[in-house]
């Protein structure tokens, strides 16, 4: 598999387990509806382990802009290849979304409010202010990018836990700094489904919040930047 299909199917992977949670939390007439914040960090959780596990041979498994920008800041990847990776990581989310979305279908059409419809596919602020936002978003992908920095490769393979490092350090940002805004911490999980959200043909679903669609891109990646610079002054 090459590294561009590789983050496709990843993130495509970690989207469609990831948003599908959300929808089977959020939706009512779902087996899981109310089950909470703690079912869906989890499912998050569940998803970046399978994501990762599935992508990390051919591409590293950056599946995520943010990753892949911060390495590159780092002098860890060719910055060559940011472009494919991050167009692949952006594809990869968007199939994810629809993928969820068709699992419930019919969930979508009994519900009614837009507000909660949106929230399957993208992440909100409790508390709108966006520098605020920006701020939140910035510092959970800066701990999360310095544990990805300084997660090495083991010397030999145990097979599938190679992915529990990173699944783990997710769960981590979800738990602990996930309140403020949903922890996109990820530019392509919430952009790729918001443009999902906007062309599917979802009944009473309501706007795309747009306004605030340039938090959870702009934020991870500053918060990434940051991470780059620590990682190198600290040696």
């Amino acid at each position: 598999m090459s590294p561009f299909l590789a983050e496709v199917v990843g993130t495509a992977l970690i989207l469609t387990i990831g948003t599908g949670v959300v929808a089977n939390v959020a939706l009512p007439k779902t087996k899981g509806y109310g089950s909470g914040y703690m079912a869906v960090t989890f499912g998050w959780f569940a998803a970046v382990f399978v994501g990762v596990y599935a992508s990390s041979a051919a591409s590293g498994a950056h599946l995520n802009p943010a990753v892949t920008v911060g390495l590159a800041v780092a002098g860890k990847f060719a910055w060559s290849l940011v472009p494919s990776y991050l167009l692949a990581q952006l594809l990869g989310a968007m199939l994810g979304a629809v993928l969820a979305w068709l699992a419930h279908l019919q969930q979508f059409n009994e519900t009614s409010d837009a507000a909660t419809k949106l929230g399957v596919f993208c992440t909100s602020a409790c508390i709108k202010d966006p520098f605020k936002n920006l701020l939140s978003e910035a510092i959970a992908t800066l701990t999360f990018m310095l544990g990805v920095f300084y997660i090495t490769a083991p010397t030999q393979s145990n097979g599938a836990m190679d992915a529990l490092p990173v699944s783990l350090l997710v769960l981590g940002i979800g738990l602990g700094m996930g309140g403020p805004t949903g922890y996109a911490i990820n530019p392509a999980r919430d952009l790729g489904p918001r443009i999902v959200h906007a062309i599917l043909p979802i009944k009473n679903k309501g706007g795309s919040d747009w306004g605030y669609a340039w938090v959870p891109v702009v934020g991870p990646i500053i918060g990434a930047v940051i991470a780059a610079y620590v990682y190198m002054w600290l040696g």
